[in-house]
């Protein structure tokens, strides 16, 4: 039973970061990716299987003049953003009347 418990490794989950940097270092080949799988503490095929993602998706980045990287997100925070710029206007207008209106009263004008 002690052997069964060495023998189980939980997986690692490397962040898209990790992944980056370690496909990166790949692609420089200023070292080997042995030596990069030693150092980075992941199995060489992870790193061929990463650099060939990378490649492969680089084309990508430069598509659409990066609007297609933002898509819905963007459109949503732009539609948050005049709705605040909306409602700041109404209370604006709302307050310079309010103010407007005491003005005349005290003589402040």
């Amino acid at each position: 039973m002690a052997q069964e418990q060495d023998m189980k490794q939980i997986r690692k989950k490397h962040g898209a970061a990790f992944k980056a940097k370690v496909a990166l270092a790949a692609v420089k080949g200023d070292r080997t990716v042995a030596e990069l799988a030693s150092a980075f503490g992941v199995h060489p095929n992870q790193i061929y299987n990463w650099k060939k993602q990378l490649l492969d998706g680089a084309a990508s980045v430069f598509e659409g003049g990066g609007a297609a990287v933002e898509g819905p997100a963007s459109e949503a925070q732009v539609d948050l953003l005049y709705r605040q710029i909306g409602q700041l206007k109404v209370e604006n207008d709302f307050l310079s009347r309010r103010l407007g209106k005491r003005a005349g009263r005290n003589g402040w004008r």
